[in-house]
Formats: structure tokens, sequence, C-alpha cells
């Protein structure tokens, strides 16, 4: 069973990346519009206010600047000043959509993808998208999706996992180090596993870490999609996983309260924790977007 651990409780957090160079951990609250960090070194975590909800981010090749995935668009932020600087806005013609999920590539370029907020149930109405080094933007052919969740790239680089959490089905495709993208297949089907897949990222053995949403489980996935181990942990919603910590070998998560009424809360009081747990395997170092 994962362990939860500070005081803080969050109603969507997402996004946990570690930075070995700082030797933090990074995450955001959607909803609150904020930026956390903790520093297991000096038990110290502090945090900064968002101009709007911070859905995902990328660390990038100077330690003070931070890529961000805000609701509407894309933007640089610096520790060092607070200061917030545009760079693009993403979908402004379809309004029901924001930024969800991101990650890295391997040659520094961040992918991410949309979540439509309105319908009920969603449609798959956002596209995927990279930021390239010289700060162009272009959508990738790989479809819509109504809730973009589980990018991540193989160790070398070569292949791209995503998902549409609405699905509940995990894919991947072929990725050339030039962009170019292969044909989308199943990596994990729709009745594989329990839950909806969240986040997800890869140790450095290739095998793929799923947050599995309504489920309260984190699984391990073999690179050609079998399931390896599952880890338990106190909430039922974990949204994000990250290695990080000395030798990048404990796993963190968080986790959320979002649509739980009272009853359920009480019931699952570690909802909106972030948990960790030390493993017999390690991660990688995050990918770095590659500053122009």
């Amino acid at each position: 069973m994962m362990q939860a651990f500070l005081d803080n409780r969050h109603e969507l957090g997402e996004c946990v990346l570690w930075c070995e160079r700082t030797e933090r951990l990074l995450w955001t609250d959607i909803p609150a519009c904020r930026l956390w960090s903790y520093s297991p070194s000096t038990g110290r975590s502090m945090h900064w206010p968002m101009p709007e909800r911070l859905c995902s981010f990328a660390l990038t090749t100077n330690d003070d600047c931070l890529l961000l995935g805000l609701a509407s668009g894309l933007a640089f932020f610096r520790f060092s000043s607070g200061m917030v600087e545009r760079i693009a806005d993403v979908e402004p013609g379809i309004p029901a959509t924001r930024i969800n999920d991101g990650r890295c590539d391997r040659q520094g370029r961040f992918v991410f993808g949309m979540f439509n907020q309105e319908d009920a149930p969603k449609r798959p109405l956002g596209g995927f998208y990279r930021l390239n080094a010289d700060l162009s933007l272009e959508r990738l052919p790989i479809g819509t999706a109504a809730i973009a969740n589980s990018i991540c790239f193989s160790p070398d680089g070569r292949r791209m996992y995503y998902a549409d959490s609405s699905t509940r089905a995990i894919h991947c495709c072929d990725y050339e180090p030039g962009g170019r993208l292969g044909a989308s297949r199943v990596f994990v089907g729709a009745d594989a596993a329990p839950g909806e897949p969240d986040g997800s990222c890869i140790d450095a053995d290739g095998y793929l870490w799923s947050t599995r949403w309504g489920a309260g489980q984190i699984m391990r996935f073999a690179p050609d999609g079998r399931l390896e181990r599952v880890l338990a942990l106190g909430a039922p919603q974990p949204s994000c996983p990250a290695f990080g910590g000395a030798g990048l070998s404990t796993l963190y998560a968080t986790s959320a309260f979002l649509g739980m009424s009272a009853g359920d809360r009480a019931g699952a009081p570690l909802s909106g924790a972030l948990f960790h747990q030390d493993l017999d395997v390690r991660g990688l170092p995050e990918s770095r977007f590659l500053l122009p």
C-alpha cells in the first residue's frame, strides 16, 4: 500500500514531476490555480498562484523556468520573479476545451492533449498538439479526445503512449525522432484493467505505470501490454505518477477528491493526498523542453 505524506488535500492534484537538479517534487491543483513544490531533504513545501487553471507543465533546460499548460494556452513561468509569459492560445475557437495532460518527448518538444469541460457525456472534441523548440505549435494526426491523458514516451523515444480516458483504453504509436507518428494501436484494452487511465509514466525498463482513476490503483504494464504488478493506495482517484528521489526509485502519485460527496470523502479521507513508495525499479529523468 502506498503511503500518504504532507497534510495537503487537493481537489484535483495532477501532473506530478520530479526535478533531479533541484531535488524537489512539483505538481498542480488544477481548480485552485496553484503550482506546488515539495523538497524531501528539507520537508518544505511551497506554492505559487497561477493566472488560470494550471493543467500540466514541463521542466525546461533553465531551472528557473517552467513551461505551463494553462487552461487556455501555453506560457513560461519564472520561479525567481513569479512572472508568466504567454506563448500561444490553444483551440480558442472551441471554448468547451482546455489543455489537459502533457509531457516532453525525448527530443525536448512538449506534447499535450485537450479536455472537453462542458459535455456530459463528454464528446471527443479536442486534439493532440506538439510545441516545438522554435515555439511553433502543430496538431498531431491522432484524432480527437474527450479527456486526453497518459502521454509518455518509451526510453528510446520511439514509441508514444496516450489515452482518451473516456474510452478506458491506452493507445500507442511509433514515434520517429523527426516527429512523424505511425499508426495508432491499442496498448491496454478498455476491459483489461479496472478504472480509467489517467496519468502515466515510463520507468528505466520501459514499463508503463498507469494511475487508474476510480479504482484506487496504479498498474505497471510491460512493453508488450502485459500487466506486471498492481499498487494500491487509500484514495479512489489517483491521477498521475512520477519517479523521483534518490536514484529515481521512489514512485510518487497525486490524487483527487473531485466530485466526491461528503460521505465518500469520509470513507476515503486520504483522497486528494500525495502518495509515495520506494520500489525495486527506477525511473528516468524527466525530459525537458528545449528553450529557444
